[in-house]
């Protein structure tokens, strides 16, 4: 069921994103990375994501980036798969990030289709010559991060023909509106070579997309405790079980998706003792203190991991 040391996949279950801790003066804090990532290992993430848009990855710089990589990857060292995300407009720079992350032991990477701002975008050929040229760098699979954020819009028929024809592109996040809809339409176009349909969105639609078929999901960091058994009991056919859990946590799951956001995990991570700063990195604003304290309260009553790991 999961993928715990399973080298090469086919991965599935649920695989946060790692939030990218600052200490209060917006300053890298490796301490807090390393033991946020061990609580997201404990709390039975099946595989990690880190520098994805919940990472706050569009405010490091590059040489950030390469230290976050290599001492997560270090620090990881094989306890569950490590999903690297190396988005770039450019084909070349893409494909350089993918491999060196390749060779820092990423069991993949995760892309967005190229886009910059909201109206520079490519055409879905110049976007299939793009994950193309990514690919042929690669030996490890690429997930094709298909989220709102991206200016450049694909519908299934194109995710699937990549999935067809392009060697390394078989994993697939889509966290459009109307996912579990796409996901279905992707599973029947894309067949065999679409190994890993995945929801994200933080899960939000997470039952109904099982439902289409996901065999995974990529959700915010706090509470994999939380999401994992989800996932694991739907894959084992206990669709009541799978059902009633995703109830009982929708709160948090809204709470996460509609008010606090990428700050969410952050939030509950700090309050718990996990990390010491919950700070986003300037110009991104710190959650409002009556937000937070909402958000926290909805998560004290589900009593997940992170409030007591670090106790």
């Amino acid at each position: 069921m999961t993928s715990h040391g399973h080298a090469g996949g086919p991965y599935r279950g649920v695989f946060p994103v790692v939030p990218t801790t600052f200490t209060e003066d917006g300053d890298l804090d490796l301490e807090s990375q390393k033991r946020c990532v061990d609580f997201m290992i404990d709390a039975g993430s099946d595989g990690l994501c880190i520098l994805a848009n919940f990472s706050e990855q569009f405010v490091l710089s590059d040489d950030e980036r390469e230290i976050l990589t290599k001492t997560i990857l270090r620090h990881v060292d094989g306890r569950v798969p490590v999903i690297v995300t190396t988005t770039h407009f450019s084909s070349k720079v893409c494909a350089e990030r993918s491999r060196r992350a390749q060779d820092d032991g990423a069991a993949m990477v995760m892309v967005m289709p190229p886009y910059h701002g909201a109206t520079i975008r490519v055409t879905p050929s110049a976007c299939h010559g793009f994950f193309q040229r990514v690919s042929d760098a690669l030996s490890i699979p690429i997930m094709i991060q298909d989220a709102p954020v991206s200016g450049t819009l694909l519908d299934a028929e194109a995710l699937a023909r990549m999935a067809r024809e392009i060697q390394h592109v078989s994993y697939f996040k889509i966290e459009t509106p109307g996912a579990s809809a796409k996901l279905r339409e992707l599973i029947r176009l894309g067949g065999d070579a679409v190994v890993g349909p995945w929801d994200g969105e933080e899960g939000i639609t997470l039952i109904h997309d099982l439902e289409a078929g996901a065999t995974g999901s990529m959700t915010g960091g706090g509470y994999p405790d939380g999401l994992g058994p989800i996932v694991h009991a739907y894959l084992a056919g206990r669709h009541d079980e799978a059902r009633q859990r995703y109830e009982r946590w929708l709160p948090l799951i809204n709470a996460e998706n509609r008010l606090g956001g990428l700050l969410t995990s952050k939030a509950l991570m700090k309050e718990g003792g996990v990390i010491a700063s919950d700070a986003p990195r300037h110009p991104l604003a710190p959650l409002h203190p009556q937000i937070r304290a909402s958000v926290v309260a909805t998560a004290r009553r589900l009593d997940p991991l992170v409030l007591r790991w670090a106790k």
